[in-house]
C-alpha cells in the first residue's frame, strides 16, 4: 500500500509540474484591464475601468462584459440578455441602469461581473469583480497583490492596498424636496432616492434634521411617508432642515443609511395670537410716533409764533399818492395834501345806513 501511495504521490507532482512548465496560450497575450470598479448611486449600476495600453499596436482595443446570476452560466452582456451593448466596445464604461423596466439587472438579484480586453484574436485574461445586490448594498473588493487575485469582504479589507477594485454603494438624499411654511409648522415634501418596485422587498424610511437659525440641531423620524409635518415650531422663526433617506431590507433586517440633502432654510408663518400682538404693536406704536409729532409741532408753534405771525401777514400797501410822489418827488404832492387837510372836517371810520318803515317816514316829514 505504501508503494502505491507513494507513486501516486510522484505521478501528481509530475502533472503539475508539467502544466506549471507549459507554454501560456498565445491568444492571452494581452493585459487585462485595471482597476475595474462598480458605482451603485440610487438607481445607476455602472462597471468602469482603466484602459489598457499598447505601443506597438494602432488598432483600438475593445472590450467585452459578462454577468452572471447566482448559480447561473455567463451571459453575454448585450441588448437581448440585458437591454445594454457591453459587447466589443471601445469606451471603458459599461452602465447597466435601467432605462426602462425590462433592461438592467434585478435589485434583488446577486449580480457577478467580468470582463477581458479584445485585440482582433488576442485576448486578455477575465477580472471578476465580487457579486454585488444592489438592495442589500453588499460590498466586496478585488485586491490584486503578489500572489495574485484575491476576493475580500468588507470586514477583512486592508487598511493599506495597493490595488484594489471595489463597488462604492451611496444612498442619495431624497429628491424634488419641497417646503411649505405654516402657522408655527413647516410641512415636507419629496421623492424617495430611486423607485423600488416591490415593497415588500425593501423600503426607504426618512428623518428630518431641523434647527432654528443659530440654535440646537434636532432629529425627527423615522417616516414611510413622503410627507412630513413639523409642527409646534416657533412662529415667525427662520428653522433650516436636511432630509435623510434610509433604505432597509426586510429579508436580513440590513439598513443603508443615506446622504443627507442640502441645508435650507424656511420662516414659519405667524398664528392668531401673534399676528393680533403684532397688529396691537404696531398700533401702539403709531399712535405714539402721532402723538410725539403733534406734541413737537405745538411746541414749535409756540415758541416761533412770531415768526409764524410775520410769515403769514399780509405786508402794508404804499398809498397812491406816495408812489406817485416816490416816481416823481418834484410833484408838490405833499404841500397839496397839507392844504385840502382840515382839522374842522369831520372823519368817518364807516357809514351807518338806517331805514325807517314808510309810516314812520310820513309822520317824520309831517312834522318837518
Amino acid at each position: 500500500m505504501r508503494p502505491t501511495l507513494l507513486w501516486s504521490l510522484l505521478l501528481l507532482l509530475g502533472v503539475f509540474a508539467a502544466a506549471a512548465a507549459a507554454p501560456p496560450d498565445p491568444l492571452s497575450q494581452l493585459p487585462a484591464p485595471q482597476h475595474p470598479k462598480i458605482r451603485l448611486y440610487n438607481a445607476e449600476q455602472v462597471l468602469s475601468w482603466e484602459p489598457v495600453a499598447l505601443s506597438n499596436s494602432t488598432r483600438p482595443v475593445v472590450y467585452q462584459v459578462q454577468f452572471k446570476y447566482t448559480d447561473s452560466k455567463w451571459f453575454t452582456a448585450d441588448i437581448m440578455s440585458i437591454g445594454v451593448n457591453c459587447t466589443q466596445i471601445t469606451a471603458t464604461e459599461c452602465d447597466f441602469t435601467a432605462a426602462s423596466p425590462s433592461a438592467g439587472f434585478p435589485m434583488d438579484f446577486n449580480v457577478t461581473l467580468r470582463l477581458r480586453a479584445e485585440l482582433g484574436a488576442l485576448h486578455s485574461a477575465w477580472v471578476t469583480m465580487p457579486w454585488f445586490q444592489h438592495y442589500r448594498n453588499e460590498t466586496a473588493f478585488l485586491h490584486v497583490g503578489q500572489t495574485g487575485l484575491e476576493l475580500l469582504t468588507s470586514s477583512d479589507l486592508p487598511t493599506s492596498a495597493s490595488q484594489s477594485a471595489g463597488i462604492t454603494v451611496t444612498v442619495g438624499p431624497p429628491e424634488n424636496i419641497e417646503v411649505t411654511p405654516g402657522e408655527g409648522s413647516l410641512i415636507i415634501r419629496f421623492s424617495s432616492p430611486f423607485d423600488i418596485a416591490d415593497t415588500s422587498t425593501a423600503f426607504f424610511c426618512y428623518y428630518v434634521h431641523y434647527w432654528e437659525k443659530g440654535g440646537i440641531q434636532q432629529v425627527k423620524g423615522p417616516f414611510r411617508s413622503n410627507s412630513i409635518s413639523l409642527d409646534n415650531l416657533k412662529p415667525s422663526r427662520v428653522y433650516c432642515l436636511q432630509v435623510q433617506a434610509q433604505l432597509l431590507w426586510n429579508k436580513s433586517n440590513i439598513f443603508r443609511v443615506g446622504h443627507l440633502s442640502n441645508i435650507s432654510c424656511y420662516e414659519t408663518m405667524a398664528d392668531a395670537s401673534t399676528e393680533l400682538q403684532q397688529v396691537i404693536l404696531i398700533s401702539v406704536g403709531t399712535f405714539s410716533l402721532l402723538s410725539v409729532l403733534a406734541g413737537a409741532c405745538f411746541f414749535l408753534v409756540l415758541k416761533y409764533r412770531g415768526l409764524i405771525k410775520y410769515w403769514f401777514h399780509t405786508p402794508p400797501s404804499i398809498p397812491l399818492q406816495i408812489e406817485e410822489y416816490l416816481k416823481d418827488p418834484t410833484q408838490p404832492i405833499l404841500e397839496a395834501l397839507d392844504k385840502d387837510s382840515s382839522p374842522k372836517d369831520d372823519v368817518w371810520d364807516s357809514v351807518s345806513i338806517i331805514s325807517f318803515p314808510e309810516k314812520e317816514q310820513e309822520d317824520v316829514l309831517q312834522t318837518l
